[in-house]
């Protein structure tokens, strides 16, 4: 197997502080994969270490086959990074905040009004972005890290703040790379976001993983007592659990057709976190 990140026993220390305690990960190639975990739990400064802006105290990280110690332009002409900090040049258009870095990234000009259009920005392109809002600033800062067509993407909780529908678009151009072939790395505490988006999920609580692997996995291992939720026709809602004496109740409340919707109910990724940790993941 090929992956595009690998992370062996990676450690960071500042001053008597740990911010990373032997972190190991390797995210396959085309994957979407989430990392995540309350603020101040040291995602940022992951990020930081496997894209060589911070090193490491300890440990070994590798990004598309090259040790992050040593990264050079061919690597980083084939990454792209959004944080929620990325500067853009507020005085200058959206169009001319992409030009300067399609130069950069030696990318045709051409390339930059369709982006922006796929962006949802067509309309706003000659406009200064100080004019913009938050969520179109977003959208401009990931369209800006699209612009080399990179073969990873790094999200640092790139939804932070935004107005669900703004959200939902970023979500979609998400999935639409991944669709062809990007590689995501995505920061966030938002549990929704993350079990509607990703193939495999970290859960990193305090410099540490506690859990890691798909969300149906997780539910299943972490499911304990099985329980429905029904809602009956009468208004009233129950939840109970799967017993044979349940069933039986449940079979008489179809049989008289007063069951309006019946849902299993497996634990959130909040409910497995607070579970392992003893705290909220906001």
């Amino acid at each position: 197997m090929e992956y595009a990140i690998t992370m062996n026993n990676i450690s960071k220390i500042f001053g008597e502080k740990t911010a990373i305690k032997d972190l190991s990960i390797e995210i396959k190639k085309g994957e979407l994969f989430g990392f995540l975990g309350p603020s101040g739990a040291g995602k940022t400064t992951a990020i930081k270490i496997v894209t060589g802006q911070l090193k490491q105290s300890g440990g070994k990280a590798e990004i598309l086959g090259r040790d992050t110690t040593s990264l050079n332009h061919e690597i980083y002409s084939q990454i792209g990074i959004v944080t929620d900090n990325s500067g853009l040049y507020e005085n200058m258009t959206a169009y001319d905040n992409l030009l300067l870095f399609a130069r950069f990234f030696n990318v045709n000009k051409k390339e930059i009004q369709p982006l922006l259009e796929k962006t949802g920005l067509g309309d706003e392109s000659k406009k200064q972005v100080k004019n913009f809002s938050r969520g179109m600033k977003q959208r401009l800062i990931l369209a800006r890290a699209m612009l080399n067509k990179p073969k990873i993407l790094f999200l640092d909780e790139p939804t932070s703040g935004l107005d669900p529908s703004a959200a939902l678009e970023i979500h979609k151009l998400m999935l639409d790379m991944k669709s062809g072939g990007t590689t995501f790395f995505l920061t966030t505490h938002n549990m929704t976001e993350a079990a509607k988006l990703c193939d495999r999920i970290a859960l990193f609580n305090e410099g540490v993983i506690i859990e890691m692997g798909a969300l149906d996995e997780l539910s299943q291992k972490y499911t304990g007592q099985k329980k429905v939720k029904i809602l009956l026709s009468s208004g009233e809602e129950a939840v109970l659990d799967l017993t044979p004496a349940n069933s039986k109740k449940i079979e008489m409340l179809i049989a008289r057709d007063a069951v309006v919707t019946i849902h299993s109910q497996e634990p959130t990724l909040e409910n497995i976190f607070l579970k392992l940790t003893g705290r909220e993941l906001s």
